[in-house]
């Protein structure tokens, strides 16, 4: 049941009990879901049954979370190679929705839910919306994309769920996504903070200042992003922007959100189990040790997924939040496994070029690409990098200067060279969805 919890300038829970369990009794709770879960697919689920049985594992031998270790990784070719339905582990008739996330190559990896996994999905965004400063008066403004891509849908069940006004406007149409934020009076917005980049750019050109907006929150994901991009966000559309975490495998958004005090998104484990492993070795590391992330849904019917890997680079925080919610914080996604560039030996995320160039300099936007190639055996990196509408150079030796700079600033920051290559304004393509930040020609 939703409640507000007020002490001091505010606290705010969804649920508030599952929100804020002790170590022990989500200890308790996490190895009572996880023996069952674990029965479960055995029995149901031919691909988790060999993958058990390939190690000897039965499920009697899992007896509480700590046994977690013992057990198989889930990966996308796995769902691929069931496709479509093969990883369900209830009957057709009880899956009531199906979701599906677009890759690059091979098949769509499926996804599906119960009526329970619904509630349970909405429930987990409206603890995220709540996290954010939303409550039942809220205006959310939903420019996620709907469909078969989880965005739009999960947020917009988790507004009905806290009982706030959803404005369902999903991605596109620029024009009309400012009209309705600046009639309807949104408070709150959520979308891919690549494309809120874009909409405050949009909202500027259209004469438009932070000050005729209402928004106060705003909920941006589904790509790597970074601080210096949220302050960004923050300045141009005058509000306080929060991170949510998900994916389409484990539920969609609202596997993980930020708080008011911005320490990392908190995962909602009384769900969703996390892990952090060596990308290399597949070892758990240490909590506060980057590696990637890898979840358990603890409570999903229509699909579970066991150590499913997520590909996503973070890490873990289990120290103290001041808004009193209990359990492990994600620390900001530095980037994929399988979207690093291996650059002349030396590993490079786009999160880091991207927070070298933010505030590096006032003639640029925060628009940019990168292009990796291969040339005479030599692999070669090319980062296209915006100008500002109104950036001015007096002489040709300027603009050779700011090269120079910004081709220092991102070396130092990624420790392999790169050409920079000044653009015009909107001469980069923009993403009413996930930013496609590289192109690699090597491949």
């Amino acid at each position: 049941m939703f409640c507000i919890n007020r002490r001091k300038d505010r606290e705010l829970f969804f649920d508030k009990k599952n929100e804020c369990l002790t170590k022990k009794e989500k200890h308790k709770l996490q190895s009572e879901l996880l023996v069952d879960l674990v029965k479960r697919v055995y029995d149901s689920v031919p691909a988790y049954r060999a993958k058990m049985d390939a190690i000897n594992i039965k499920p009697s031998d899992i007896k509480s979370i700590d046994d977690i270790v013992k057990l198989p990784f889930t990966t996308k070719q796995d769902l691929r190679d069931n496709y479509p339905f093969g990883m369900f582990s209830t009957d057709k008739k009880d899956i009531i929705r199906v979701h599906a996330s677009s890759g690059t190559t091979g098949k769509l990896t499926v996804v599906g839910y119960t009526k329970y996994d619904i509630e349970v999905w909405a429930e987990c965004c409206a603890r995220s919306l709540v996290a954010a400063g939303a409550d039942a008066n809220s205006l959310l403004h939903v420019a996620y994309g709907y469909g078969l891509f989880t965005g739009g849908l999960g947020l917009h069940y988790g507004g009905e769920r806290l009982g706030l006004t959803v404005v369902p406007v999903s991605a596109g149409n620029t024009p009309r996504q400012i009209q309705l934020i600046i009639d309807f009076k949104a408070d709150g917005i959520c979308c891919t903070p690549s494309y809120a980049i874009y909409l405050a750019d949009e909202i500027i050109k259209a004469g438009y200042t932070a000050k005729d907006l209402n928004l106060k929150w705003g909920l941006f994901g589904a790509e790597p992003w970074s601080e210096e991009m949220r302050n960004e966000i923050e300045d141009k559309l005058g509000l306080k922007a929060y991170d949510i975490y998900g994916l389409s495998e484990i539920a969609g958004p609202g596997v993980a959100s930020e708080c008011e005090f911005q320490k990392g998104a908190h995962i909602w484990d009384d769900h969703f189990y996390p892990e952090i492993v060596d990308v290399d070795t597949l070892e758990p590391l240490p909590i506060g040790e980057r590696g990637e992330l890898v979840f358990t849904t603890l409570t999903k019917q229509g699909m579970p997924l066991i150590r499913y890997r997520t590909r996503d680079i973070t890490a873990l925080d289990d120290s103290p939040c001041p808004c009193k919610r209990t359990g492990y914080r994600i620390k900001r996604i530095k980037g994929r496994s399988d979207d690093m560039l291996i650059i002349r030996g030396v590993n490079v995320f786009p999160s880091q070029i991207e927070s070298a160039l933010i505030g590096s300099d006032d003639k640029i936007s925060s628009h940019y690409h990168i292009t990796v190639d291969r040339v005479k055996n030599l692999d070669v990196m090319e980062i296209a990098i915006e100008l500002k509408q109104d950036a001015k150079f007096d002489e040709v030796k300027d603009i050779e200067a700011l090269v120079s700079k910004l081709e220092t600033v991102i070396g130092s920051a990624i420790g392999v060279s790169a050409q920079v290559k000044l653009v015009s304004y909107a001469s980069i393509k923009r993403s009413e969805g996930k930013a496609q930040r590289v192109t690699d020609k090597r491949k």
